[in-house]
């Protein structure tokens, strides 16, 4: 996907991008004028170039955010959607091949810094596992957005596109790589002393990483289970036995200077909440809502209202006051990885028949809306739990608003029924894990494309030849088709589809 010359050119972009925005702390990439030994000093070079990682694996900065994040996930998962007269967007599955270049532009950032980790500290340390497990988090998005992607494990092959499937396989064996490594006392230790100041999500607790990087084995597992289900079994099995994150005290939340939803969202007014997440609160009677989301500067027909995804946005500034915005400050951490998250893959687990350790579905169910709740602070998690007659509300737009009514797409209720058919207990539990992941969109539009749950409303304008209620994909940079073309033709066949928003992620087929 990128030449040499591209990933030199980049680095060095992202590199100085980051530096002028004050990216996540006051330490930039090594400079010229250090010596090797006062590199070295205090772990700065390694510690500089993880903090690089972290920036991709967990974009918060605002540019990285809105272009891989805000305009991808969270828009096609349904929590927010753009209130910007913007006639071109994924959404509409018709995006600016700028927009589709973006997410990918980001890759070298990340192929470079993992590679200096390895230059400076081999290949048994801490420092590389740890940057395996930054490198598993970012490429897992990069391919969950395209699918094919260039993996980058040797500098000589940084053009060549990798199938999905093999990507997977080596992102798997990247973190059992990690967690074995983790898995010594000694070593977590050691870590947990060095790189500690570097650390913007754990401050140096390698067991809490380790944590992690089990959590996305069982993410993994989860994602794969339809095509890959021997695989995904033990990959899920194993991640529980060795432990994933159960409380909320290990969430992964990384802290920056300035939340990239809180930016994009608030700060800049370029989204509000999507009608799809709001109609299905209201319709609950969620206590989270409030968590969640603001009231909108104008009264409604309720209290929270969303805007339907794809409407028509004939002014920003209408937009604005029409519909409700995100709860977040300008010093919320930015959410990647939770308890209720590994709870509710634990019911789904046990649905498949895995061994996900002690628990029913419906405890693990139940257990994964009350750490939603507990996480964000809301009370009435047990009364929410016994609900068995809320639904979906229909959707009301604003008064001068741009989308237009919607008649609600979904019947389902919250409380967990043992007898019902597998198809309603599939659709109540992805319902609620889709809930209680935001804001992580792209986990959001990871869970709707996989399971076809939560049910979503209709674009309300026309979307060409497209059929889809959101893209499977986003295409490949149409400048590949010059600068990398034997690449990119092996990546079309690798995709096994055309080069557009329908073709399915390798693990939906």
């Amino acid at each position: 996907m990128f030449s040499r010359k591209q990933l030199f050119f980049f680095s060095c972009l992202l590199i100085g991008l980051s530096s002028c925005t004050s990216e996540f702390v006051d330490i930039n990439r090594p400079g010229n004028k250090l010596s090797p030994d006062e590199l070295k000093r205090d772990n700065y070079a390694t510690g500089s170039f993880l903090i690089q990682m972290q920036g991709v694996a967990f974009p918060e900065q605002e540019n990285a955010y809105q272009t891989m994040i805000d305009v991808v996930g969270n828009y096609l998962g349904r929590y927010t959607t753009y209130t910007k007269e913007l006639p071109k967007i994924h959404t509409l599955f018709n995006a600016s091949n700028v927009w589709c270049a973006w997410p990918a532009s980001y890759a070298p950032q990340i192929v470079s810094a993992f590679n200096e980790v390895v230059n400076l500290n081999g290949k048994e340390s801490v420092p590389y596992v740890w940057a395996l497990i930054l490198r598993t988090q970012a490429f897992l998005r990069f391919t969950d957005t395209y699918g094919p992607f260039p993996l980058s494990l040797t500098s000589d092959k940084s053009d060549v596109y990798i199938s999905q499937r093999d990507i997977y396989l080596q992102l798997i064996k990247d973190l059992n790589t990690a967690t074995d490594y983790l898995s010594f006392a000694t070593n977590v230790a050691k870590g947990k002393n060095a790189l500690s100041s570097y650390d913007l999500v754990y401050n140096g607790d390698f067991n809490k990483w380790r944590r992690f990087a089990s959590s996305l084995k069982l993410r993994i597992a989860i994602r794969i289970s339809n095509v890959e289900p021997v695989i995904a079994r033990s990959l899920a099995e194993q991640a529980v036995r060795e432990g994933v994150i159960e409380e909320n005290e290990d969430n992964c939340l990384i802290r920056h200077h300035r939340s990239g939803l809180w930016t994009t969202a608030v700060s800049w007014g370029d989204s509000r909440i999507c009608a799809d997440i709001e109609s299905f609160m209201t319709g609950y009677k969620d206590p989270r809502i409030s968590k969640y989301f603001l009231q909108p500067l104008t009264e409604g027909k309720r209290k929270y209202i969303g805007c339907r995804a794809g409407a028509s946005i004939g002014s920003n500034v209408v937009a604005k006051r029409l519909y409700s915005t995100v709860n977040v400050s300008e010093n919320t951490h930015g959410t990647w990885l939770t308890a209720s998250e590994m709870a509710f893959c634990k019911a789904e687990g046990v649905l498949r028949g895995w061994n996900m350790g002690k628990g029913s579905a419906k405890e693990f169910y139940e257990q994964g809306v009350t750490l939603s709740f507990n996480q964000w602070k809301a009370e009435g998690a047990a009364a929410y739990l016994m609900d068995d007659t809320s639904i979906e509300a229909n959707y009301f737009d604003a008064l001068g608003g741009f989308g237009g009514t919607a008649t609600r797409v979904s019947k389902i209720t919250i409380k967990w029924e043992d007898s019902a058919p597998m198809a309603e207990k599939m659709e109540r539990l992805i319902t609620q894990k889709w809930i209680a992941l935001f804001p992580n969109g792209q986990e959001a539009w990871n869970e709707i494309r996989r399971t076809g749950y939560p049910h979503i409303f209709a674009v309300p304008q026309a979307t060409n030849r497209y059929k889809l209620l959101t893209p499977n994909r986003i295409p490949f940079d149409k400048n590949q088709q010059i600068n990398n073309r034997n690449n990119y033709d092996k990546a079309v066949d690798l995709l096994g589809g055309p080069d557009d928003y329908t073709t399915p992620m390798w693990w939906q087929k």
